[in-house]
């Protein structure tokens, strides 16, 4: 088995069993993050669009929302659990514009010039080859098309999933714990290397067949109600892969430094807030 399906593999294990807590756990971040997209995406009634990495519809439904009964929202994911989530979500609030496939988002079995607009909130950007990956999206796309996504806004020697906050709490010697791909060293090829500077990013998506690139970096507050509920949360997004892979005693030492270092944080109402970079990237299909 190659890198890449080992990679894919962890991962879509990892998620199957965090889909049912998955940002849930009295913490907010993708929800909000994910609205903020659609904004920047500005979906238009009647268009087609789709949510590659959708998880549980955090950008997915209100995008369904915007596009109206005269529009189709389709969301992929490479983890089974996190459609049948999504699902059971669209249908608490109504929303029957959506369809759900589980779909590996790198390599899209879809047809070419099906969509006006093409979403991914910190899913694209992670997978194997998501410089490769762009360009398919760009086939996806009809004349005049879009595609929106999101980024950590990166900077050397940042733990890849965590505002630069955590940096100061988690060792980056941890990361040698992980599987080969998510080594320090393989995620500044895999990211900095194209990410971190907003010339290198447009000039990725100009030769995936972008044009019209627009990087915008923005503050999204995540709230916990405590430190032990950000901890539990961790578990069940990217944090999940260092979790599983950490050794029962380096596990413990992390928990308990987390916990007492975001409980310090808790404001006046008891809630810990933490500002965290992202960064939001939408460009024209260059057709």
């Amino acid at each position: 088995m190659d890198t890449a399906t080992t990679y894919k593999t962890k991962v879509t294990a990892a998620f199957n069993k965090a889909a049912a807590a998955y940002d849930r756990l009295g913490v907010e971040f993708f929800t909000p993050m994910g609205r903020r997209l659609v904004e920047h995406a500005r979906p238009q009634p009647g268009q087609r669009l789709l949510d590659v990495g959708c998880g549980l519809g955090a950008t997915l439904l209100p995008a369904a929302d915007r596009i109206g009964p005269t529009g189709h929202a389709l969301g992929i994911d490479i983890a089974e659990a996190m459609i049948e989530q999504a699902g059971q979500e669209a249908r608490r609030q109504g929303i029957d514009n959506v369809e759900l496939r589980v779909m590996d988002g790198e390599h899209p079995d879809l047809p070419a010039r099906s969509f006006d607009l093409v979403l991914g909130s910190y899913s694209v950007i992670f997978l194997p080859d998501a410089r490769a990956a762009l360009a398919r999206y760009a086939d996806l796309l009809r004349d005049g098309g879009r595609i929106a996504f999101t980024s950590p806004v990166f900077h050397k020697d940042q733990f890849p999933f965590l505002p630069p906050l955590f940096s100061r709490w988690i060792p980056m010697s941890l990361l040698q714990h992980l599987p080969p791909a998510w080594h320090p060293e393989q995620l500044r090829r895999q990211l900095h290397s194209w990410l971190e500077d907003p010339a290198d990013l447009e000039a990725a998506l100009r030769q995936a067949g972008f044009t019209d690139t627009v990087i915008t970096d923005e503050v999204v507050e995540m709230t916990a109600a405590s430190g032990e509920d950000w901890v539990e949360w961790s578990h069940t997004q990217g944090m999940r892969l260092l979790w599983q892979h950490l050794p029962t005693d380096e596990a413990a030492a992390l928990r308990t430094r987390l916990t007492g270092e975001l409980d310090a944080l808790r404001g006046a109402d008891g809630l810990i807030r933490i500002d965290v970079p992202v960064r939001y990237v939408t460009a024209t299909v260059a057709r």
